[in-house]
């Protein structure tokens, strides 16, 4: 059965919860969502992760992303870009891009920031780059979407973002919790004309 791979990491939980929003959107339309996360990684030395998260999703595989019929990427901001365990994972795709085995899937990006103008449009613009180099059809969100023009917190039409505060408590708003759900149907509507019967 085709899937949406959500594929993300979350240090505080924010882009995690972003992550079971857009896979209910995925569901929403009738299509599985396939929720997988990345593990930390240290600056310092090698680190080992446990093969099973002690909370949240599974660890992805590449056969994962091989698989998938659609990909939302979702990740929180360091520095106006992706969290590291992300990008260490994209790193190891390169077997995939070898075998072109994402062309032309549809792909969507999501992120989460600790203030408004921390970076959240700049993470979401670098985390479409190595997507595009997968040849990928990159999504975004519509202005048809109510919540983009009414949003006093997160929201791009880049994808969705949600504005987590200085100490990474704040809940996801109501704009935010739209806007991650209408990703979520429009990239399960996508994947289901694109993917081959």
């Amino acid at each position: 059965m085709a899937y949406v791979l959500v594929l993300y990491y979350s240090r505080y939980g924010a882009t995690g919860e972003m992550a079971r929003l857009i896979a209910r959107g995925v569901e929403e339309q009738g299509m599985e969502a396939r929720l997988r996360s990345v593990p930390a990684v240290s600056p310092v030395c090698e680190a080992t992760a446990e093969e099973v998260p002690p909370e949240g999703a599974p660890y992805v595989e590449l056969d994962d992303l091989r698989h998938c019929a659609g990909l939302a990427l979702g990740s929180p901001t360091r520095f106006g870009n992706m969290a590291a365990p992300m990008k260490h994972f994209i790193d190891t795709t390169s077997p995939l891009w070898l075998s072109g085995a994402l062309i032309d899937k549809p792909a969507a990006v999501f992120t989460s920031t600790s203030s408004l103008h921390g970076g959240q449009e700049s993470t979401l613009l670098t985390m479409m780059l190595p997507l595009l180099h997968h040849g990928m059809l990159l999504m975004g969100l519509p202005y048809s979407e109510p919540e983009l023009l009414a949003t006093r917190s997160g929201g791009t039409p880049y994808g969705p973002s949600h504005l987590a505060g200085h100490d990474s408590r704040l809940p996801i708003s109501g704009d935010e919790k739209a806007l991650c759900r209408a990703l979520g149907r429009r990239l399960a509507n996508a994947a289901r004309v694109l993917t081959p019967n």
